[in-house]
């Protein structure tokens, strides 16, 4: 099992070991981040791996809402520090159960992440060239499951 450390960020501190962020404030409470904002938790580890391996944990746990119903405030929703921790350990046994289906998750997570990310690039491409040629249309199709951008010309000036 991965041992880490977990705290509140500071502004200004750099850390030397693997790290990463994740968000404590807000409807996105829980959600991993690369680069540190002013209401976050910093998680460290030994190596790269750990890092890895709990960031595509927190991320799952994320997007499947796991951190919702820890939030706390009327106002500003919040989680705490103790209840990160707590999902995160949950999370790790679960793992810990099964491996191999995590490991094959997360490589769907990754493929999923990695292809939107194409897509926004290629939908932006697209709207910018047709901003300026004023003669073209993009469509986002989506069929079986897939999504993909067609691009086409509306032909005059």
């Amino acid at each position: 099992m991965s041992i880490f450390s977990i705290k509140s960020h500071r502004q200004g501190v750099v850390y030397s070991m693997p790290h990463f962020f994740i968000l404590n404030k807000g409807n996105n409470s829980g959600k991993p981040l690369l680069s540190p904002c002013p209401n976050c938790f910093v998680i460290q580890f030994k190596s790269e791996e750990e890092k890895e391996h709990i960031y595509w944990l927190s991320y799952s746990l994320w997007q499947s809402k796991a951190f919702y119903q820890l939030l706390r405030g009327s106002v500003i929703p919040f989680v705490v520090l103790r209840d990160v921790k707590s999902c995160l350990l949950g999370g790790l046994n679960k793992v810990a159960e099964n491996p191999a289906q995590f490991e094959k998750a997360v490589e769907a997570l990754e493929k999923n992440y990695k292809q939107n990310l194409l897509l926004i690039s290629n939908a932006k491409r697209m709207l910018f060239t047709s901003t300026f040629h004023k003669t073209s249309c993009v469509v986002l199709v989506t069929t079986g499951g897939k999504t993909r951008i067609t691009f086409f010309g509306l032909g005059g000036t």
